[in-house]
């Protein structure tokens, strides 16, 4: 969908917002403002956020995009902090969330999107299932499922839910910390994701970036920041077991540069973002927990 023609007709158009969060990759991100403006029905409201006052980015979506909005921050404030403000300034309180390398891949992907927060109004948000380059591609049914987590670059929000959280910790690099935050803090107040093989999101990436040191000692320290900010202390025993468990994962699978730099970077990552303590009762986690582990099926 990402190539063709940039010019479309504006006047099918659904009362939902598509942001997307972009930095330095501009012609990833052209491409997916054309696959998102493709689309039947469009959004009526499209915005990107620009990270790290990244102007020329911005000036390229202006003058090829000219009605979507640009929303640029002089601070690195990370995809986290990006999509905080993107979803605040809003107009639509369904707001559909890319990266810059993230768009649907079926047309009708928003019309979609409106029918299934009408089959399932108590959902808060959509996960839409993720393709990567090379992944076998499976077919739109219409099957969902109840679940504990959701990927940012491929979800649809409810705005008023997402706000009542208090939106995600900014992080320049979140790996480790930003969904399974708020989808956590989303659960504990009662809120439901719900995944589906009906919304579909081509994530135009080879993952590379993951094995990169810098990656590796935020993954890590930002777990340690999750359980510091969200477990009660009768449950800190697991944060370390979540730490202990990536460590292993990472040395297993030969991305030792990074290990000793994250775990030496624990206590000032969790001093720096002490004022975003908000500690979850045990049994709101444990449930939590239980429903990673097993989602609840559904059918409509």
């Amino acid at each position: 969908m990402a190539t063709g023609s940039q010019s479309i007709s504006l006047s099918n158009r659904v009362p939902i917002t598509a942001i997307v969060t972009a930095h330095t990759r501009i012609a990833q991100t052209l491409a997916t403002l054309n696959a998102i403006r493709r689309c039947d029905p469009t959004p009526n409201e499209i915005i990107v956020h620009i990270d790290q006052n990244q102007k020329e980015c911005a000036d390229s979506i202006s003058k090829i995009y000219p009605t979507v909005k640009t929303l640029v921050s002089t601070d690195h404030v990370g995809p986290g902090g990006g999509r905080n403000t993107l979803i605040q300034a809003a107009a639509n309180d369904i707001v559909a969330s890319f990266d810059d390398d993230s768009y649907p891949l079926d047309a009708i992907y928003f019309a979609r999107a409106l029918e299934l927060f009408q089959k399932f109004p108590q959902a808060s948000i959509l996960c839409a299932s993720l393709y990567h380059p090379g992944e076998h591609l499976e077919a739109d049914v219409p099957s969902a499922e109840w679940c504990a987590d959701f990927t940012g670059g491929a979800c649809v929000y409810k705005r008023q839910a997402f706000l009542a959280t208090g939106g995600y910790v900014p992080l320049a690099i979140a790996y480790g910390m930003e969904e399974s935050d708020l989808a956590l803090r989303l659960h504990a107040r009662g809120g439901r994701i719900l995944r589906t093989r009906w919304l579909r999101v081509f994530h135009d990436t080879n993952l590379h970036r993951h094995a990169d040191p810098e990656v590796t000692r935020n993954s890590i320290a930002n777990l340690a920041l999750l359980a510091y900010l969200r477990y009660p202390p009768s449950l800190w025993p697991l944060g370390i077991f979540q730490c202990a468990n990536r460590v292993w994962w990472l040395a297993s699978h030969g991305r030792w540069r990074g290990i000793g730099q994250g775990l030496l970077m624990i206590p000032s990552h969790l001093r720096a973002h002490e004022s975003y303590k908000m500690r979850i009762n045990h049994s709101s986690i444990r449930s939590y927990l239980a429903l990673r582990r097993a989602p609840l099926q559904q059918t409509f």
